[in-house]
């Protein structure tokens, strides 16, 4: 057989779990090895919509040997690139960055031109910055460089005995549902005018908050919600919110902070630091050793936090963002 110069690539809803699973198999081990991430919950979410054949996205085939795809999802004007992975064992004349990048061009220039599509956002937290950026870049993404930083709960700041002390009149609580509206809220009020609210619009809106709550608390993508370790601050006099923990496991031993904030005019009292260690206390009650969180760099004054807490930059990665208007 002649030899393919590029890559084939082929609608993904061609293709069922079953013959995906050899390359999502590969790629749970790559997520475990660099990221202490469990991928399998993700994955087996991932083939369901493959078996029904519904996932928009695409697949590469090199001399008939399916070696790579790439998957998004809609949301209402938004399009979200949400995975790309080619398998690590490619040769020549294909490598694995080449058979990512195809895929990216391919999809982004499709998206682009969608009717609809007025914004595109992405993060893949598997590659490392730079790695698969100039196809976001030569289509006019913004890129915004992010860190996946990690704290140790056997030993450093998280793993000293006491708690952080609250200021007279507030209280840490557990999560509850019963908190949900109020959590959005105050998710909405927190990013107003932050940063990271140009990374993901649903932090724009109230009703984006509570979806982007919602998905959270009830889907996989960013692990198993952990109860127990997610927590909030009230002021125990108007029972206001004023700040929370939101935990997920992403493997047996490992959690990971799927959102932390603060009202602004409360910022700055050790309300974050109170959070993060009951956070990881209850962690290391449940069999956890490790505590993994994502930050945008230019958010300083978390990542100095963080820091704080003995958490060091394990890996460097990038939001690409990309706007018609």
């Amino acid at each position: 057989m002649k030899q393919l110069t590029q890559p084939e690539v082929l609608d993904l809803r061609h293709y069922s779990a079953r013959q995906l699973r050899p390359l999502l198999d590969e790629e749970v081990r790559q997520w475990n090895e660099r990221l202490h991430w469990d991928y399998r919950n993700s994955v087996d979410l991932l083939l369901q919509y493959l078996d029904s054949r519904v996932l928009p996205g695409l697949v590469a085939l090199s001399n008939d040997h399916l070696c790579g795809y790439i998957f998004c999802v809609y949301e209402g004007h938004k399009a979200l690139i949400g995975d790309v992975y080619a398998s690590s064992a490619l040769s020549a004349p294909h490598s694995t960055a080449e058979v990512e990048q195809r895929l990216l061009v391919h999809l982004i220039e499709t998206l682009q031109h969608q009717p609809g599509v007025e914004r595109i956002e992405s993060q893949l937290l598997l590659h490392p910055t730079g790695e698969l950026a100039a196809p976001f870049l030569a289509a006019g993404f913004q890129s915004h460089p992010r860190l996946f930083m990690e704290c140790p709960l056997d030993n450093g700041p998280l793993a000293e005995a006491g708690q952080t002390h609250l200021p007279a009149g507030l209280a840490v609580h557990p999560w509850s549902t019963a908190w949900f509206q109020e959590a959005g809220k105050l998710i909405h009020r927190a990013y107003l005018g932050h940063p990271d609210s140009l990374i993901n619009d649903q932090y724009a809106t109230l009703e984006g908050c509570l979806r982007f709550l919602h998905n959270i608390v009830r889907f996989p993508g960013c692990g198993v919600f952990d109860n127990d370790a997610s927590l909030v601050i009230t002021d125990e006099e108007s029972g206001g919110l004023l700040g929370l923990v939101l935990c997920s496991r992403v493997r047996a031993d490992v959690g990971h902070i799927t959102q932390i904030c603060i009202l602004p005019e409360h910022r700055h009292h050790g309300l974050a630091h109170a959070l993060l260690q009951q956070c990881a206390a209850s962690l290391r009650r449940n069999g956890g050793n490790s505590l993994t969180l994502t930050v945008t760099a230019g958010n300083t004054s978390a990542v100095a936090l963080y820091e704080k807490l003995g958490c060091h930059v394990r890996h460097r990665f990038d939001a690409m963002v990309w706007s018609k208007k």
